[in-house]
């Protein structure tokens, strides 16, 4: 009995295509309004278009370790146990993409649209400039209404212009910007040859490609005033020392000048010995503003190796072919699912057997 029902509930697939076949024409009805109702909602959909850049450390013929150790030590680390290494190296540089401080830093960057009829800071480009498909607005609408209902009222003021963001302490919208913002900008290293790659996405090609290298050059200065903070409190530390040698150089140059021009043709012992402290003062004061100017020129020297330089791999260049939305594989990709879920359906008793 069992063997009987076993062989009654196999699968015909050639019922199947016959069930298909006579349902064609709910096909054809199923696909021309998939179709229409595909194109109604991926049309009004903002496009986007992205920019990607690449950054490498600068190689220096470093004949006594090797290119390995200038490529390592332009990001802060050093072999034979050098004491010290960067607390930011080169895998965490993504991570400062979500700091934002750094985000915030890019608020005030100019851009321009292609088309040119806006011009404006990154902030108010972002806040005031943003398209979005109208079919959404109900949806967005409801959210809106639900947050509000489910969340207490923010009374922290929002900032009007990109110089009044606070990083500290934002008003709900400007962070819900600031993390837009961060979608819109991603970063990674390879972890092979340090390679940065910064990709930006955005609705207009030369926002896109402004930002890409206004961003590059943004993580280039923030990586380089880390690296060289010390070294520039160094060199700040000996001009201020050099310049005070200086002054005592001069003051005691002058006190020895006039003596020496009040006390001409005078051959007392006690002059002489005035005589030669002061010079004996001079030549003290001479030697520590020589050793000062030794001092700064060397702190200088050791800013100019830590600032680390960079190689720009892929330079920023406006895009011509959006990013997306991929509008014709969006249709394609509607098409086969209500085709398979219809099929399916429509053919469900012959597998289900219910």
């Amino acid at each position: 009995m069992e063997q009987k029902k076993s062989q009654q509930q196999v699968i015909d697939l050639a019922k199947i295509a016959k069930t298909l076949w006579q349902k064609r024409r709910t096909f054809y009805k199923i696909w021309i309004w998939t179709f229409i109702l595909s194109c109604i909602w991926i049309l009004p959909q903002p496009r986007y278009y992205t920019c990607e850049v690449k950054l490498a450390p600068e190689m220096s013929g470093d004949q006594s370790m090797g290119g390995l150790s200038s490529l390592v030590s332009s990001f802060g680390f050093n072999f034979g146990g050098a004491s010290g290494q960067d607390a930011i190296y080169p895998e965490l540089y993504p991570e400062l993409f979500e700091n934002p401080e750094f985000i915030v830093g890019l608020y005030g960057i100019h851009v321009n649209t292609k088309g040119g009829d806006i011009s404006t800071d990154y902030f108010t480009y972002m806040k005031k400039h943003q398209k979005s498909n109208a079919l959404t607005w109900p949806f967005r609408f409801v959210k809106g209404y639900i947050n509000k209902m489910l969340t207490e009222e923010d009374k922290t003021p929002r900032a009007s212009g990109a110089g009044g963001i606070n990083p500290f302490m934002m008003n709900r919208k400007d962070y819900e910007l600031m993390l837009s913002i961060m979608g819109h900008i991603n970063c990674s290293v390879d972890k092979q040859n340090f390679v940065i790659s910064i990709n930006v996405k955005d609705q207009d090609p030369l926002v896109c490609a402004i930002m890409a290298d206004s961003v590059k050059k943004h993580l280039q200065d923030f990586i380089i005033q880390y690296r060289t903070s010390k070294a520039i409190k160094d060199v700040s530390h000996y001009q201020h020392m050099r310049d005070s040698a200086e002054i005592e150089y001069i003051d005691a140059m002058e006190r020895y000048s006039r003596f020496c021009d009040t006390h001409r043709d005078i051959i007392l012992q006690s002059y002489q010995s005035s005589r030669d402290k002061l010079e004996s003062e001079l030549n003290l004061k001479q030697n520590s503003l020589s050793a000062m100017e030794t001092q700064l020129q060397n702190a200088k020297l050791k800013l100019q190796e830590k600032t680390p330089a960079f190689t720009t791999l892929k330079s920023a260049i406006v895009p011509v072919k959006p990013a997306e939305p991929k509008r014709v594989i969006f249709v394609l990709g509607m098409l086969i699912m209500v085709t398979i879920v219809g099929g399916i359906w429509m053919v469900r008793k012959e597998i289900f057997f219910f």
